[in-house]
Formats: structure tokens, sequence, C-alpha cells
């Protein structure tokens, strides 16, 4: 369905003038939104964009299914194609989690004048069977309570002959209504919110639907912009500061983001070559609030934040507070300050952004974790509903998909604490550090309260719970991960932030002597010459780093 402004434009300007290649994303969904956005950039003469070249830069599914170096080849491939076609300027239209900070990593290395375009996030669906709103993440989670036999339609349905088979069939089929990305504060929205804050898109592009006449009117002002950006000489690294990046970081907490947002920035930060390590992650959530009620681990989603004035009046509360930055330099020429003045204020009576002084949680839900199991850092996704401190006995799993097998087949018990361990899914051992997605949400839609997840692997922005992931080192090192035995107890605390299993400095040295690393799953190609390469993740698990 075309944007309900799309008839206004004129007749002859109605053409493409060049021809659109196909972005590279791995959702159809998103693909829709980019195609569209990004033919009304490059609409006809009568347009101030007619002149820009279209080029799209992505990684199917068919080339490398791991997460990890996708963001890096996406970002090689925008930075090449700039540089060696000598563009004056570059506009991107990013659409999901991972090309996000792919487009940012390859502004900060071609350097000219930029832009990023969000594609926009999808609308809500909603479950006749389950008589509520949901999204991709109720899918997840589905597949977990099916697993477990605790998926049911309400009383009225399933006295009409509902049945869990029913229920998942009415969430496939409606979860995901049309164009955009996912719609909670996961990945692609944590991204994109941040890369607001950061000054590098116009504002309102990260809340702004993908299928809405706000992102048409985004997409229409865009070629003004960069030529705004080309006069003034504006260029992407002096909008990549350490300032604009604590900005992102307080953004990010503020409202629930992901875990994976802390791997992006560190990469982000390595290409632009400003300073940033955990410990400004840690700082940061020291100090700011948890305030969206957002999902997952919330009730609302970015459509409901765009309707009572998007990420412009979040970043408006926070500069008011004097907690976010509003003098950082945009891509408008103006400050963010500047940039937040026409937009309203949230509204008093709105209740998905709490007040700063009545928080979900005072302190930020992103935690870094050291200890002995994880020496070179951890990243915990705790919000405060789960506890703050979890010890139970380690299940140690040497690959998700054990993990997954187990739980389809209801063999993780209620009951007893348990912290299960997913490890040789890092950077090197994965390799490409996958996310952990099927685990951490089949966990959460079988009720297992009495579960934790570690993992030197990723996870989902949908993921939720008492997870803990990015373990350095990783076990395709030698990290402790590695050395975990089932029965070990484990203890994950938010308090002291630490990390730690209870096993003793001596029998550990011993459990290293006996280790022998696994083989390599790959010895060629592109995901061995990357395995070769990346970096751990805390040091943002990039393959430049020197």
């Amino acid at each position: 369905m075309e944007p309900s402004n799309y008839e206004n434009i004129p007749d002859k300007a109605r053409y493409i003038n060049f021809k659109c290649l196909e972005p590279g994303t791995t959702s159809p969904n998103g693909k829709q939104a980019l195609n569209r956005w990004s033919s009304t950039i490059t609409k006809g003469h009568d347009f101030p964009g007619a002149q820009a070249m279209l080029y799209a830069a992505g990684v199917p599914d068919r080339d490398t299914m791991k997460t990890a170096p996708h963001v890096g080849h996406y970002g090689r491939r925008r930075k090449t194609v700039t540089c060696a076609q000598h563009h004056d300027a570059n506009i991107s239209i990013p659409g999901c989690d991972k090309n996000m900070p792919g487009v940012i990593m390859a502004a900060a290395r071609h350097n000219r004048p930029f832009i990023m375009i969000y594609g926009g996030t999808i609308k809500k669906g909603f479950s006749k069977l389950l008589d509520k709103e949901v999204n991709i993440s109720a899918c997840y989670e589905a597949a977990g309570a099916f697993a477990y036999n605790k998926l049911f339609a309400t009383e009225k349905a399933t006295k009409e002959g509902a049945t869990p088979s029913d229920v998942m069939d009415d969430l496939e089929r409606h979860s995901c209504p049309g164009a955009g990305a996912c719609g909670g504060m996961y990945t692609a929205n944590t991204m994109s919110t941040a890369i607001e804050a950061m000054g590098l898109s116009l504002p309102g592009s990260s809340s702004n639907p993908a299928e809405s006449p706000a992102k048409m009117r985004e997409c229409t002002k865009a070629a003004e912009a960069i030529k705004i950006c080309m006069e003034k000489n504006i260029r992407p690294r002096d909008l990549m500061t350490r300032e604009s990046f604590e900005n992102a970081l307080i953004l990010t907490m503020a409202l629930g983001g992901s875990t994976n947002g802390v791997l992006h920035f560190l990469a982000m930060a390595v290409t632009a070559e400003v300073e940033l390590t955990l410990d400004d992650v840690q700082r940061v959530s020291n100090k700011i609030p948890f305030i969206a009620d957002l999902a997952p681990s919330g009730k609302y989603f970015m459509e409901d934040l765009y309707n009572i004035g998007g990420t412009p009046s979040v970043l408006k509360l926070l500069v008011a507070a004097g907690l976010l930055n509003g003098s950082i330099p945009t891509v408008t020429g103006k400050t963010l300050a500047e940039n937040l003045e026409s937009f309203p204020s949230l509204p008093g009576d709105q209740k998905i952004i709490r007040p700063l002084s009545d928080p979900i949680k005072k302190t930020g839900h992103l935690q870094i974790l050291r200890g002995n199991l994880s020496p070179g850092g951890a990243v915990a996704k705790i919000t405060g509903k789960e506890g703050l401190v979890f010890t139970g006995k380690a299940r140690v799993f040497d690959k998700e998909h054990q993990l997954d097998a187990a739980l389809n087949k209801g063999e993780i018990p209620h009951g007893e604490n348990l912290v299960l361990i997913v490890r040789y899914e890092g950077p090197k051992g994965g390799p490409g550090m996958p996310e952990q997605l099927k685990a951490s949400a089949a966990i959460m839609g079988a009720g297992l309260k009495n579960v934790a997840l570690v993992t030197d692997g990723r996870y989902s922005g949908a993921s939720h719970g008492f997870i803990v992931g990015h373990v350095v080192p990783e076990a395709a090192v030698g990290g402790p991960i590695a050395l975990v035995k089932d029965g070990d107890i484990v203890t994950i605390s938010a308090e002291t932030n630490t990390l730690n299993m209870d096993v003793s400095d001596e029998e550990i040295a011993q459990r290293r002597k006996a280790w022998k690393a696994p083989k390599s799953a790959v010895n060629r190609g592109v995901l061995a010459k990357y395995a070769r390469l990346v970096s751990d993740a805390s040091h943002g698990a990039v393959t430049d780093l020197f």
C-alpha cells in the first residue's frame, strides 16, 4: 500500500532516474520499505535528489548466514563504492539491525557528507485468538510455550475450538502486518534511535513508521538536507565524537535497548577512531534510569512511541533534564537541541515513558559483568523485573542447536535453578557470533523463570529475561566459559557486576591443561578469514583492530 500522499506527486516526476538494485536486507518486510524510500529520494528532476546515484549494498542469506561478518561486509561495500565512484555525498537507507552500524562504519571510513534514513518500524499486529496486540517477539516466545504445553487461546476462543496449533498459526499470520523493521525496542530500533541521538539522521527518522506519510516527508527532505551537509562541509567524523557516542549510550539505557547496541557502538567507535570501552558503557548505565515500557520487556511498541511524539520528544525530555548533550552538531547544520525546538514535549497522560522521578529501574538495564567466568567482560540485560542476582547449577551446551533441541523436547525442567551455558558461539567460535534467539525466546515462552542463560554469542534485541552474552574470552580461544562443567554453581550479579563459577583457581588450572580447542567448522573462505582476523566482543568484534 502506497503512502496516502503519494498521489500529490506531479505525474511528470513519477519515474525513477536510476535502476534500483535490490537493497540488501534479510527481511522481506524491510526490503519492501527500502525500495519505496530509495525510489522516493531519486525521483525526477523536479526533486532535489534527482541526480543521486542509487546503489544497494547488502549481503543476502545465501552469501553468509552469520550476522557479525554481515556488519563489516556491508560497511566495506558501502565505503568501497562511495570512494571508487567518487561520490560527493551519501544517503544510506538501512532497514534492520546489522546494516545500520554497517552504514555508519562506512560513513566513518569514506567521511563524505552523509545522512542515514531509517527504513522505519513495522506496525503492530493483532491476534484474535489471544485478543491482544502482538509483534514478532510473540511468535518467538510462542514456540517455547507450545513446546511446554503453555500456549492457549483466550477462554472464549478455546471454547469455540481453538487449539494451540491454531494460536501459532494466528500469530504467524498477524504478527507482521506490513513493511518495516521489528517493532519493539529490539536491535533495529535501538540502533536507529541511538544514531538519531548522535545527530547522524534527520529528526524523527528513528520513530517514523515504515508505512507512514511522515517517512515519505522525511525522504523528500533528505536531498535538501544532504545539500546543506555538502555546502557546510559537515562530515561524519565531525559528528561521530565521544560526546555523540555518549548520547547514543544514554538513550539506549533510557529506552531499554538491545545488548547488540553495545557491540555495535564499540565497533562504530573503532572505525571512527573514538575511544569507547565497556567501562564507558557501565559508567553511563550507573547514572541513567530505565524509563521506557517498550517491548520486549514492556507493553508498548515503537508505533505507540511515534504516536506520542516519537524519539524527538524523548530526546527533548533527556536534554531538559541535563542527562543528554543537546549541543552536539547534527546533519541539519543545527545542534541537537535546536532540532528539538519544533517538537512537542511528551503528553502528560501518556504511559509509555515513565517520569525520570519514577523510573522502571533507577539505573540502566545493561550491565558489564566481570569475574572468573568473564575476566574480559560480558554484557547482561537485566531490567530488574527478573531480579538482580541469580545462582544456579550449570548445564552446558557446546552450540545453540543443542539447547534448542533440549527445549523443543521439554528437557529443561521447571523447579531447580539452572544456568544454561551456550558456548563456542563467539566471534571466532561461531564463527560470526550468532544470536541465541530461539533459546532465549523459548525459555521466556515456556515460563522457565528458574533459568538463566549465559553465552559467548549474542542475543536478539527481542531477547529478555536473565540473560548474559558477549562473554570474553570466548570458548574458542580457551576462555573460562570453555572450562565450565555440568553441575558447577554459577552466580550472576547485577549488584556487584560479576559473573562467577564456584570453582577454585586450582581446579580451573587443571581443567585448562586438559582442554583442547575443537576443530573449526570452517577452514577456508570468508568465514575462515573472518575468524582469523576478528577481535573479541569487548572490542566490538571488528576485523581491523590493530
